[in-house]
């Protein structure tokens, strides 16, 4: 017996953007996770590559004015932290190139800020810290609850 559309995981996809020892994450509002910092990312739409939805969601997060080099894989986590919602989140990585971030959904994020790797805002986002765990050790599973 299969179960409920509405109970299956979705998948999400994150971006760790790095910039020498900082990292980009924004203050969220108005979702699971509010109050919460975390970085550019949202669910993977059916047909898009991940590539690909990391591109749309850092253009609609950030104002289209931040742009990046070297995406590429990062982790993995199954993610059960904001029960009753369930997600497989793929967290990706790339490097700064150029541009600052300006707030594109005013409704889903307060600000942007760089933050030093080893001063980073509390508390964190869902996968965030795995992001972290994974850029400085290459550990690429989690599981998350």
């Amino acid at each position: 017996m299969s179960e409920p559309e509405d109970k299956r995981p979705k998948v999400g996809i994150g971006l760790l953007i790095v910039r020498g020892n900082s990292v980009l994450l924004g203050k969220r509002k108005g979702s699971h996770g509010a109050g919460e910092f975390g970085g550019p990312g949202g669910h993977l739409e059916g047909t898009e590559s991940f590539e690909n939805c990391i591109m749309r969601e850092l253009d609609e997060e950030v104002g289209g004015k931040l742009k990046i080099s070297g995406l590429r894989f990062l982790c993995v986590t199954n993610l059960t932290k904001y029960l009753p919602k369930h997600y497989v989140d793929i967290g990706m990585i790339a490097e700064w190139k150029s541009g600052e971030p300006i707030v594109g959904e005013g409704e889903k994020l307060e600000s942007w800020g760089w933050y030093d790797l080893d001063k980073l805002p509390d508390p964190l986002f869902g996968c965030v810290e795995n992001y972290i765990e994974a850029y400085r050790t290459q550990r690429v599973y989690f599981s998350t609850s």
